[in-house]
């Protein structure tokens, strides 16, 4: 079977393990099937904004074109850093996106990827956020009615717990010996006062498991399609948006959105 097309980061559904799809073209893949099996992926030298679809020679932001990047909301600087939207103020590069994605409920929340980290995502992203990154745990910390309030938040708890996950960390890790509710009860005193009016109740752990056991693996080597246009290898894992071969390579997939590959997989 041969799959060509434009990728884009990885569809998850929560399931124990996780059930992850790639969207390539017109094709959307079923990747836990292809565990355990030898692919083959060639990238074509061609890369299209995935949002306007237009040819560019570099990404910007995860798969957009220059053009894309400067003007559309999901690249504003509120997205990667949330305490700089201002969309609370009415200033945003499209209300209406806004609306929908900035002015609604967020979480901070504290994950436990390769380390224990801090973090913020819409409550519509909840569990997708974790998966992304690889969460094998995740506990909500605080809810705000929009985004720069839960960024405020996060740049108050950055000064004490990370807000990064290590990569590596978080491929190799199945199990921890961290408590995640004494965590987030030590991490709400570190809340300014402020803000304490937004630490949620909810103690619920959402335990999170993935279509991968590193065994025999104690460190990864990350491939991109720019320096590795050929991978061939066998595929024996995915976590977050990793695919996980058999050389220990892995591919991260979201940092090629937009990318134009063939995808062949052998019976």
């Amino acid at each position: 079977m041969i799959y060509s097309g434009n990728i884009q980061k990885m569809r998850s559904i929560f399931e124990n393990p996780v059930k992850y799809f790639l969207q390539c073209g017109d094709s959307e893949i079923e990747l836990n099937n292809l565990i355990g099996k030898k692919i083959k992926i060639e990238y074509q030298n061609r890369i299209n904004c995935i949002s306007c679809g237009a040819l560019t020679k570099t990404s910007f932001c995860q798969g957009y074109c220059y053009s894309c990047f400067t003007s559309l909301p999901q690249c504003d600087e509120g997205v990667l850093n949330p305490e700089k939207d201002m969309s609370h103020l009415g200033i945003s590069r499209d209300m209406e996106w806004s609306k929908q994605n900035s002015l609604i409920d967020h979480y901070v929340y504290l994950a436990l990827t390769g380390n224990l980290k801090v973090g913020v995502t819409r409550h519509t992203q909840i569990p997708t956020r974790w998966i992304d990154q690889g969460a094998i745990e995740a506990i909500k910390l605080a809810k705000t009615p929009h985004r720069n309030l839960a960024g405020q938040i996060e740049v108050a708890l950055k000064q004490h717990i990370s807000d990064k996950t290590n990569w590596s960390k978080m491929l190799l890790a199945t199990k921890h010996d961290i408590d995640l509710i004494q965590s987030k009860k030590e991490i709400m005193t570190l809340v300014p006062d402020e803000f304490k009016k937004y630490i949620t109740l909810d103690n619920s752990i959402t335990k999170i498991e993935y279509p991968f056991a590193p065994q025999g693996i104690d460190k990864f080597t990350t491939i991109n399609f720019d320096t590795n246009p050929q991978i061939e290898s066998k595929l024996i894992g995915i976590k977050g948006q990793y695919l996980i071969f058999e050389n220990a390579n892995v591919l991260n997939i979201r940092k090629h959105n937009g990318y134009f590959v063939n995808i062949e997989v052998y019976d």
